[in-house]
């Protein structure tokens, strides 16, 4: 594996605008609560993940899990050798089209929140030639290679992937929103006019799915400060900002209360004990 985690290190290097993103740490990282907003496949490639309240399920080094929207779930990534090291790549449901649909499928396979497989040499190549193609290919090409990479899944008899086709919901289109603009400038109005509804048909429409805007806002806000922290050394600070708040006090203590640690606390299992920054 080591020659694919080589080719995401120098292709990171140079380019920060790319369809996958990569968790390193050098020490534990026990997190609560961590949402995924889309389908998402998490390839470990070092150390190993757990996942669950009492972490009953294991994603050894050399293998790979793959979580739906609808989870929200504790994790703890555990180094080995000093090093954990995880590929992510965040799939959009246009991405899934294509794959087979049978109406056999159990419903206990619909019904599935993530599966966990092994990394053969097969997906290995794929993902290695994802990562590489991302230094030429253009972006409106990225989604041709996200959809082999689920088709080659589902052919090596993952057919779970099936329980990740669920069409987006308001909540949706309310998240990609908040990804795609200023928190600060994310009022209710605009939400609604992008969304061409009425707030009182937005607020029904969330109630039916379980959720509100506040909620949603939260949520994105809370997942791009993990994801900042986890890929960039940017001052927490400057982070807190970019996620909406407008201290970095406050982006602490929401921060504790949802994922059970401090920024602080998670950024120096990114460290050595000397203090160093973990080099990607």
């Amino acid at each position: 594996m080591q020659d694919l985690i080589s080719t995401i290190k120098n292709t990171i290097n140079k380019d920060n605008n790319l369809p996958f993103s990569v968790y390193s740490s050098v020490h534990e990282q026990k997190l609560l609560n961590v949402p995924i907003a889309k389908p998402l496949l998490i390839v470990v490639l070092k150390g190993h993940k757990e996942l669950g309240i009492n972490n009953e399920t294991i994603c050894p080094s050399e293998s790979f899990v793959f979580l739906s929207d609808n989870s929200a779930i504790n994790m703890r990534n555990i180094p080995k050798d000093n090093a954990y090291f995880a590929l992510l790549i965040e799939f959009d449901y246009e991405d899934f089209g294509g794959i087979p649909y049978s109406s056999n499928h159990s419903n206990k396979t619909l019904n599935s929140d993530y599966f966990i497989g092994e990394v053969t040499s097969t997906l290995k190549n794929c993902l290695q030639q994802f990562v590489e193609s991302t230094r030429w290919a253009p972006e409106t090409l990225w989604t041709l290679r996200k959809k082999e990479l689920l088709m080659l899944l589902y052919y090596l008899g993952y057919q779970n992937l099936v329980s990740m086709m669920g069409k987006p919901k308001v909540s949706h289109h309310v998240h990609e929103l908040c990804q795609e603009s200023e928190f600060d400038k994310l009022t209710n109005e605009y939400i609604c006019q992008q969304l061409a509804m009425s707030e009182s048909t937005l607020r029904r429409k969330l109630k039916l799915e379980g959720t509100n805007i506040q909620a949603i806002k939260d949520r994105a806000k809370l997942g791009l400060g993990l994801h900042l922290l986890q890929t960039t050394m940017s001052p927490i600070g400057i982070i807190a900002d970019k996620c909406g708040y407008h201290s970095q006090s406050r982006f602490t203590d929401r921060f504790k209360s949802h994922f059970g640690l401090t920024p602080s606390e998670l950024r120096k299992t990114k460290m050595t004990d000397k203090g160093d920054n973990l080099t990607v």
